[in-house]
């Protein structure tokens, strides 16, 4: 591991489930999506992600790699990530072609994203026991792993078999495709980065339970890594937290009065997070926030968070913010610009040298208050005069 991740991330990311609204046309909410990473492309983030999902209303899109294609005619630089898609959904063999085709698409900026599949009601409607998704994750992961990496696969499971099966096209990236799978609480997905040798995204990294589990969940990674005989580095570990930062605490909080409650009932319902035991918006907002569930607050408060999440971790790779309708299209966007103004450059030493220039400039004190090199611009400049009317009276 490399001693510069114990000072935290230089590379960040934008992560949308997404989580929106019901009410809201659901076409102009994809549109605001996609011009959210546009945005996040023209201020320097290095990662997009986009989610699955097929039922509850609020997270409305079934497929990332639709989505991200046609995010990446909008784009030019930042990778885009299916973030994730649910591997028990479908054919293993269909979801190497259609990443392979994005990677292409995208010119080489496709990350694929691999998890069990989130809503127990996803899989309900598709006849799937949500207690064989993490298990059947694994199986898909290993041969979509071999797929892109140009092998020949012959396997037969319980839910899908393959026979001779290859790729006529082999990813753009060479030599395969940037995969990640995710891990929220359970050790299935450090589990299968390790086996595999790939990256890891830990979804909802700030809530207590992900956090304490943050140094566990590396430590099965590389225990998995060693047996399997892959190699795994912790820059390729990517940790994610919900998050809405506005100038002011003050006006973070007054911004989440657009969505909060309504996605913070929703997420207590459907996914690990804990049902709020308050009534109100102050009430539930101060609970999960108290509780690390969330970091509503200033740029300040997001490095804060971040340095807290790389001494627990012991370093990582990249953040993702995690952006939902807590607050409103202008306001998230807003929040997006905050973090790359203040938040990026600080992680990546960017603004030390400019204060320690300027201090430097402003620090070398000459005659009153003024400095030295004003002092010598004057001088400068009153030589250039009396050198100019010499001349002239010759």
């Amino acid at each position: 591991m490399s001693s510069d991740l114990r000072n935290g991330p230089t590379r960040f990311g934008v992560f949308q489930a997404p989580f929106h609204k019901i009410g809201i046309n659901p076409t102009l909410s994809f549109e605001r999506d996609l011009r959210l990473i546009e945005l996040a492309d023209r201020l320097g983030f290095q990662e997009a992600w986009i989610g699955e999902h097929h039922s509850g209303g609020h997270e409305p899109i079934g497929s990332p790699e639709v989505f991200l294609a046609a995010a990446a005619e909008r784009t030019r630089t930042i990778k885009l990530g299916a973030g994730v898609i649910s591997l028990p959904y479908h054919n293993p063999f269909m979801v190497a072609e259609r990443m392979v085709l994005l990677d292409h698409l995208s010119r080489g900026r496709a990350i694929m994203g691999f998890g069990p599949g989130q809503l127990a009601s996803d899989a309900h409607m598709i006849g799937l026991d949500a207690g064989v998704l993490r298990e059947r994750m694994l199986e898909a992961a290993e041969v979509v792993v071999r797929l892109c990496r140009g092998e020949v696969v012959t396997a037969e499971t319980e839910w899908f078999s393959l026979r001779d099966a290859r790729l006529q096209v082999l990813p753009y990236s060479r030599p395969t495709i940037d995969t990640v799978v995710a891990a929220v609480a359970s050790p299935a997905g450090p589990r299968t980065a390790g086996r595999l040798g790939v990256g890891m995204i830990n979804l909802a990294a700030t809530s207590p339970a992900a956090f304490a589990a943050l140094r566990d969940h590396w430590s099965i990674v590389e225990a998995e890594a060693a047996e399997a005989g892959t190699q795994v580095s912790q820059a390729d570990w990517r940790l994610a937290g919900i998050m809405h930062i506005a100038e002011t605490a003050e006006q973070a909080r007054e911004d989440c009065r657009y969505g909060f409650e309504e996605i913070w009932g929703y997420l207590g319902e459907i996914s690990p997070l804990p049902a709020s035991q308050e009534t109100g918006f102050e009430g539930r907002i101060d609970e999960a926030i108290d509780a690390g569930n969330i970091l509503i607050g200033t740029p300040d408060d997001a490095i804060r968070l971040i340095e807290s999440l790389a001494e627990q971790s012991g370093g990582f790779g990249c953040f993702v913010m995690n952006l939902t309708d807590f607050a409103s299209p202008r306001a998230r966007e807003k929040s997006v610009e905050l973090f790359a103004e203040y938040v990026i450059p600080h992680f990546r030493g960017q603004l030390a040298p400019m204060h320690a220039s300027h201090d430097w400039v402003l620090g070398a004190k000459g005659a009153g208050s003024t400095t030295v090199w004003k002092d010598r611009t004057i001088s400068a400049i009153e030589q250039a005069t009396k050198t100019y009317a010499a001349e002239k009276q010759q």
